[in-house]
């Protein structure tokens, strides 16, 4: 049956080169295995999308096409014959179920990870612009293999695990040791760069220090960062949070009190008459992640009695209440 190659690919017959590969892309996104792991057509969807493409987008094979159709590729010997093209073979959880065919190449020999981005557990390097230039890369390599050649994994398998790292080297950055168990009982150990401002839950992949390949690159190890909490810190996006404790006198006098900061101590005034709630603003000192400007570190005031207090000194402060008698939840509401 003859194929329309432009209705596969949704363009019209006058359709740019570019509105080609732009449609091809979208839909090599939509069709591929991996992005439909539940869908047994998208198989043949995506060799539909795959063999329209190798056509359209090849300037020779398109004329062909516009001649005589799709039969042109079938043609006995003394009619055109394409050279090259793609065979697909997938089976399900991304294995070869067969031999890519001549010049041909296989789903699984492609690197998704260059066009998925997050679902792969890295950036996007390129945005889906990278699709075209990936696949290409990959016709031409085994294009180049010669014929009946087996098929062998190019990429080892990759090794995921957690890693905690403490709550100052999440907010200054630094360099922690992982340990990596290695066949025959070996143990490697690597240096982690820790980027500064990195979040609970992201990401940092080392490459090829994952499982070997038969032959091929090794893959890589992707950590997951966990960021253990600390006794007094906590942080909301690039701003960090502290509670700061001042004695009574303070509070009710003003004072100078230091607070420890990212970047140094530094000393903060602490306004007479502050309640425990107060919030004072020490700018740039909260996070600074690597690409970005610095947060604020807020410093809330805590107000701390004396464990003991004489019956004198409670009798004082009653004497106080009384003198200046105000309800402090007067406007406390359910």
């Amino acid at each position: 049956m003859a194929e329309d190659y432009y209705g596969i690919l949704g363009v019209p017959k006058n359709a740019s080169p570019a509105e080609i590969q732009k449609a091809y892309r979208e839909l090599a996104r939509k069709h591929h295995p991996d992005m439909n792991p539940g869908d047994k057509t998208a198989k043949k969807k995506f060799q539909k999308v795959q063999a329209a493409f190798d056509v359209l987008n090849n300037p020779e094979k398109r004329e062909m096409y516009d001649r005589y159709g799709s039969s042109f590729e079938t043609a006995g010997p003394g009619g055109p014959q394409p050279q090259g093209g793609y065979t697909w073979s997938w089976a399900p959880g991304g294995a070869p179920s067969g031999g890519a065919g001549p010049g041909g190449f296989g789903v699984e020999d492609i690197d998704l990870s260059q066009f998925l981005g997050e679902r792969y557990g890295q950036e996007m390097p390129g945005g889906l612009g990278d699709l075209f230039g990936q696949f290409r890369r990959a016709a031409g390599k085994y294009r180049n293999r010669p014929s009946g050649a087996q098929q062998a994994p190019n990429h080892g398998a990759d090794v995921t695990q957690e890693l905690q790292i403490p709550f100052t080297t999440s907010i200054t950055g630094g360099e922690v040791q992982i340990a990596v168990q290695r066949p025959q009982g070996k143990t490697e150990t690597l240096a982690v760069k820790i980027p500064p401002g990195i979040e609970d839950g992201k990401k940092i992949r080392i490459r090829g220090h994952g499982q070997p390949a038969r032959r091929g690159t090794p893959g890589d190890i992707i950590l997951t960062i966990r960021v253990a909490p600390h006794p007094f810190f906590h942080r909301r996006g690039n701003q960090l949070y502290v509670r700061v404790p001042v004695t009574l006198g303070e509070a009710a006098a003003g004072a100078k009190v230091d607070v420890p900061t990212p970047r140094g101590t530094v000393a903060v005034r602490v306004p007479p008459g502050s309640s425990s709630g107060t919030k004072l603003r020490i700018k740039g000192h909260g996070v600074a992640p690597k690409n970005g400007s610095a947060g604020d570190l807020m410093a809330e005031i805590q107000i701390v009695l004396p464990k003991q207090l004489s019956e004198a000194d409670r009798q004082t402060i009653r004497d106080i209440d009384q003198r200046y008698a105000e309800n402090p939840r007067g406007d406390l509401r359910w």
